[in-house]
């Protein structure tokens, strides 16, 4: 694989451009419903809400969506930031952008889960939840209190606080060491994920692997390709290429039980998440490229920029919708008839996601910038 380098610029222009890049709004929902997708299945024949022996065990690959929402995030916080823009300004920003419909969308949850459908539940870790400080404590009850979706949230908070420093001191290194200390990070979460899984029980395991601090490589290598993309890095990238590789990926890392012997087997287990995390930064360079070349395909369609901005309100909504279908009507027989299911489920999950996004999420991020100091 080949790349183009342009001659150094000066900060100033070296700064990426912050026009809109609707592809990328589109795969926001292409992750929204994988996560989706592997809720409603589960991680066995006897989870999820209806259990599809097509999509399955493929489906659970879906869990990985919160990888490409962090590795995105990082990628359009530094794609589109302004400089000079105060600290404060930002986080006020942000606070606008994801409170109010996070707190909306946690009083179904109490019903759904807690009142209605028995679920563990503690106030000190539900408080937590609302505040977005859940990830930090390994007791928390019950694993995922209050919406528990929300716990990628408390990983982006994290973020969102150190923005603001880290694209400062980002501005001024070269692009080879940005890509570097990226490089260095995924393998330091790799290495992290080996460790724990070794020397950790398998629920202080997970804890560790959804550490914000733990998941800060995903962000920092979005931001990195951001920074590059913008000085003029080009990668020859192309997105079907890229699916069919993930795609065979995918095959390979759900039988890597059957299909390899136990040391490759953990090592794809452990390696899985910072894998995903280079091939979501490789689909969005991938995308941004093209849609900035002139060339919109399908996912800068109106269709599925509709959709990328109701996959806020879809992802926080979704699971929500799943438990209380699998409460009220209880898990049916395997079948792959279940896939209509899932396919009817998910446009009413869509059809409530437009419902908060028009009435709950523009009307409170409006109000709130309303009020913004000048």
């Amino acid at each position: 694989m080949t790349t183009i380098l342009v001659p150094r610029q000066s900060p100033a222009r070296r700064r990426p451009r912050s026009d809109r890049l609707d592809s990328l709004t589109g795969l926001r929902f292409l992750a929204a419903f994988a996560v989706f997708t592997h809720h409603f299945t589960g991680v066995s024949a006897a989870g999820g809400v209806a259990h599809a022996p097509l999509l399955f065990p493929y489906s659970t690959m879906g869990v990985n969506g919160v990888g490409f929402f962090f590795v995105l995030s990082g990628f359009l916080l530094a794609w589109g930031h302004r400089s000079g823009t105060p600290a404060r300004v930002f986080y006020r920003r942000r606070a606008g952008r994801i409170l109010p419909l996070h707190l909306a969308a946690t009083v179904p949850c109490l019903w759904v889960f807690h009142l209605w459908g028995g679920v563990p539940f503690d106030l000190a870790s539900f408080l937590a939840s609302l505040v977005l400080l859940q990830t930090w404590f390994p007791d928390v009850v019950p694993m995922f209190p209050g919406n528990g979706v929300s716990w990628t949230l408390s990983v982006e908070v994290f973020f969102y606080l150190l923005f603001p420093l880290v694209i400062r001191g980002a501005y001024r290194l070269r692009t080879r060491t940005l890509l570097a200390l990226s490089a260095a990070g995924l393998v330091a979460m790799w290495g992290l994920n080996w460790w724990a899984a070794v020397h950790l029980s398998p629920s202080r395991a997970e804890w560790v692997m959804r550490l914000p601090v733990t998941r800060l490589p995903e962000f920092a290598l979005g931001l990195t390709l951001a920074l590059a993309v913008g000085r003029g890095l080009r990668l020859p990238l192309r997105p079907g290429v890229l699916a069919a590789l993930f795609a065979a990926y995918t095959v390979g890392y759900v039988h890597r039980d059957a299909w390899f012997a136990e040391a490759v087997a953990d090592q794809l287990a452990w390696s899985v998440r910072p894998l995903v995390a280079l091939f979501s930064v490789a689909v969005i360079v991938a995308c941004a490229g093209r849609e900035r070349e002139g060339r919109r395909g399908w996912l800068c369609s109106a269709v599925m920029v509709r959709l990328g901005a109701w996959s806020y309100a879809f992802y926080l909504l979704h699971q929500t919708v799943n438990r209380l279908i699998l409460d009220r009507w209880g898990r049916p027989d395997p079948t792959n008839l279940s896939v209509f299911t899932l396919l009817g489920v998910a446009a009413v999950v869509v059809a409530l996601s437009w419902a908060a996004y028009r009435y709950v999420e523009e009307p409170a991020r409006r109000w709130w910038a309303r009020r913004q100091p000048t």
